[in-house]
């Protein structure tokens, strides 16, 4: 009998318990413990230790510390005295945890979530964004992989199921305001139509261009600006004069339009500017794809596209600048996926 014959196979290395030295950002966690106390009678029951309030510090604590990896490390730092003194939790069980999920209702979050956003600082520094009035926010979807048992996230077929998070992201001050999850195959105009608010400016992808959606959205006393596809139909009523300021934005066009064909044109019941912008890629990195699936036709490196929108005052300029910031949600969508 050889040698590797009689060698055990060796299983996954045992990780070492979780230590107080290994976790950070207690001073946080205990600003956020106090804002959560108002969560601890939610639930409540004579047989249960771990209350809501302390289920979700525990969820902070390892979004917070990296070290921690699955609900084993979340259960051994609970046990921690200093985990327990910052928290105010005790320790908890696998079952307590694991139940926790079903027990609780995520949807009272929501609130606070609200109210922690609107408390945020503004980042933005450009001047010419701080005399916005209206909150200027960014809509749009990613997908989320989803195990095979998950039904109801319905995708493309059994085998191959996601989710969807549809995200209202504050561009100035740089947090999501507002989110909603769905099967992976919900319409995302469908969903933003459920979410909308008034004093809003929402910045939108070529995947919201249904122009009843547009409609719905200046009834609910708000704006839009959003991308169009490439071969989008309107009656042109105006052309506007275009500014040095705007053509050094790249910008080619400003027009005054009734979008759609005459089929279509009832959903959309104003006049809309329709703005036609260069974007000047990089060379040294050419495309092996289209630029959009949803909007555009080519794989070239530099290329125009179409934004459309309910503003009529602001400069094109303005607009091609408003609209730039779109991609912030994209760079929110980055960190959520790579990092958190």
């Amino acid at each position: 009998m050889t040698h590797h014959a009689v060698q055990k196979h060796k299983g996954r290395t045992k990780k070492e318990p979780v230590q107080e030295r290994d976790l950070k950002w207690f001073k946080k966690l205990h600003r956020f413990t106090l804002l959560l106390s108002r969560f601890h009678p939610v639930g409540a029951h004579h047989n249960r230790k771990l209350h809501y309030d302390q289920y979700i510090a525990l969820q902070l604590l390892y979004f917070f510390n990296p070290i921690l990896t699955s609900l084993r490390g979340i259960q051994q730092a609970s046990r921690l005295k200093k985990v327990k003194d910052t928290l105010n939790v005790e320790g908890t069980s696998m079952g307590s945890l694991s139940e926790a999920a079903y027990v609780f209702d995520a949807s009272l979050l929501e609130p606070l979530i609200e109210e922690l956003a609107d408390k945020a600082v503004l980042q933005e520094k450009d001047p010419r964004l701080k005399s916005f009035l209206r909150r200027l926010v960014a809509v749009d979807g990613t997908l989320l992989p989803a195990l095979p048992r998950m039904v109801w996230a319905l995708w493309v077929d059994d085998t191959h199921r996601a989710a969807k998070l549809h995200l209202e992201f504050d561009i100035l001050r740089h947090t999501p305001v507002q989110a909603t999850v769905t099967e992976g195959n919900a319409r995302e105009g469908a969903v933003l139509k459920g979410m909308l608010r008034d004093g809003r400016l929402y910045l939108l992808d070529a995947g919201y261009r249904e122009y009843k959606l547009f409609q719905d959205i200046l009834d609910a006393g708000s704006s839009f600006i959003a991308r169009l596809r490439d071969n989008a139909v309107w009656e042109t009523l105006r052309e506007n004069p275009l500014s040095m300021e705007d053509q050094k934005a790249g910008v080619l066009s400003d027009t005054i339009v009734r979008l759609g064909n005459k089929q279509k044109q009832d959903s959309l019941q104003r006049p809309v500017r329709i703005i036609r912008i260069f974007h000047k890629g990089d060379s040294l990195r050419p495309r092996t794809a289209r630029v959009c699936s949803k909007g555009y036709r080519t794989t070239e490196v530099d290329y125009e596209f179409l934004v459309v929108t309910d503003l009529l005052d602001l400069s094109a300029e303005m607009i091609a600048l408003l609209f730039q910031y779109r991609w912030q949600v994209e760079i929110f969508f980055r960190w959520l996926k790579c990092i958190l």
